[in-house]
């Protein structure tokens, strides 16, 4: 069965753990498309030039402990405004999108530029200080010395560069379920989700 869910949204809305969990869910394979533009980014800092690093990408490449850093977050969305390595990403998204057991793809442009077709489309979003915040426990639980205002300034800069670069600008997809977690629980978010993919998939 090829079954595809994309799952889109801005930084920090909730569409990773929800895509996680319902991925778990329906027992379909997920991926966090993020994880592409951030392995790329890490590559980058690390010297490579940027298409060279997109084509070099190899799934283990994924599962590095440091792409979650604020520095590789930034490289990431620098990486992702490049037609050319978006270009270079976009195959090894479609050959997982319909891939037999069903799939589910989070990111910015997945409902809109990589899966078009896809099943069921989620936009999964937040105010940006709610998702700075979630953000800025984040990153202080890991020890980073960071200020709410600093991480508030760089989540509304990501979300401008996001939606106007010129190549798969994140937007909702115009048929994609609105999902707004800013006053909703995880456990509401992820029954939400479910509720809808499982009454497409009945």
């Amino acid at each position: 069965m090829k079954f595809t869910i994309a799952i889109d949204g801005p930084a920090a809305a909730g569409k990773g753990t929800i895509s996680k969990a319902v991925a778990a869910h329906f027992t379909f394979a997920h991926l966090d498309t993020g994880l592409l533009y951030r392995a790329t980014g890490r590559k980058v800092m690390a010297g490579m030039e940027p298409l060279q690093a997109a084509r070099a990408l190899q799934p283990e490449d994924l599962e590095r402990e440091d792409l979650r850093s604020a520095e590789v977050a930034e490289a990431a969305s620098k990486v992702a405004v490049i037609p050319e390595v978006r270009a270079a990403l976009v195959a090894f998204q479609h050959a997982f999108a319909r891939r037999d057991g069903g799939a589910v793809l989070d990111g910015r442009d997945i409902g809109t530029v990589i899966c078009p077709d896809a099943e069921v489309k989620l936009f999964v979003t937040a105010s940006a200080e709610v998702r700075a915040r979630r953000r800025f426990l984040e990153l202080t639980a890991s020890g980073d010395a960071t200020r709410f205002e600093t991480v508030l300034a760089d989540v509304m800069a990501r979300d401008k560069r996001d939606a106007e670069r010129d190549t798969a600008p994140m937007k909702a997809a115009d048929d994609a379920v609105l999902i707004d977690t800013s006053e909703l629980s995880i456990e509401a978010a992820v029954a939400k989700a479910i509720e809808v993919i499982g009454a497409r998939l009945a």
